[in-house]
């Protein structure tokens, strides 16, 4: 009976919004999956600035505007809150880019600082396209699964929860085509991702706008960038 009435919250209300969630989902997953598949074919910065938008964002607009008929602001990409964004983004951030820090140390029993080897001028490319990358992700997963997810089940923490699982999901090809991670260390990265994603939509759900989840994603990235 429980979990009866649980399927029926899910999956019988307002049933074409969640065709249209997972619609989406599919559709990101089954393409970036092949790119993935083919690592190394582009450049990262073509990658992140051209494939991904066209993959990930072209496909959510469209949705957003043309079938749901709503402003982008419905994702998130408005003005207001900004202060409280700004806060929730940059506090939560420093916490899981602490996290990764305490990671490497505990990685490598001690601080492991690899030499970059980063010119000025790469170094500020690589934080536009950090920026450029969370945009994406972020507009995605929490602009439009998490609030979609939220509008229809009116429950933050069941949407919540299997936004980022998906998002965790969504990480799977480059964990097994890219990185080629064992299936226990792939167990961790996903658990991490998981944990990144449940956060990033817990700010974002304290603001409602869209610059709280990016800043905490730059954040989050870095420690990755930097001790990969």
């Amino acid at each position: 009976m429980i979990f009866q009435k649980l399927f029926d919250k899910i999956f019988h209300h307002e049933q074409l919004s969640i065709k249209h969630v997972f619609s989406l989902f599919c559709f990101i997953f089954a393409f970036w999956s092949l790119y993935r598949y083919f690592p190394e074919i582009l450049p990262l910065w073509m990658e992140e600035l051209i494939l991904k938008p066209l993959i990930w964002l072209v496909p959510t607009f469209w949705l957003v505007r043309k079938v749901e008929k709503e402003k982008l602001a419905s994702l998130g990409l408005t003005k207001k809150n900004l202060f409280p964004a700004l806060y929730w983004g940059i506090g939560l951030g420093i916490v899981f880019a602490a996290e990764g820090l305490v990671t490497n140390i505990l990685k490598y029993q001690g601080l492991h600082l690899p030499e970059v080897g980063y010119s000025p001028l790469s170094l500020i490319g690589l934080v536009l396209l950090s920026f450029v990358t969370a945009f994406s992700e972020e507009t995605v997963f929490r602009g439009y699964i998490f609030t979609r997810l939220w509008r229809i089940w009116k429950n933050e923490w069941l949407a919540n929860f299997l936004s980022a699982f998906l998002f965790a999901l969504i990480h799977l090809p480059i964990g097994i085509f890219v990185l080629s991670y064992t299936p226990l260390v792939m167990l961790a990265y996903l658990f991490f991702v998981f944990v990144y994603g449940f956060g990033a939509a817990f700010v974002f759900a304290r603001s409602e706008n869209l610059v709280s989840s990016i800043l905490m994603h730059v954040f989050w990235s870095w420690p990755i960038i930097l001790f990969r």
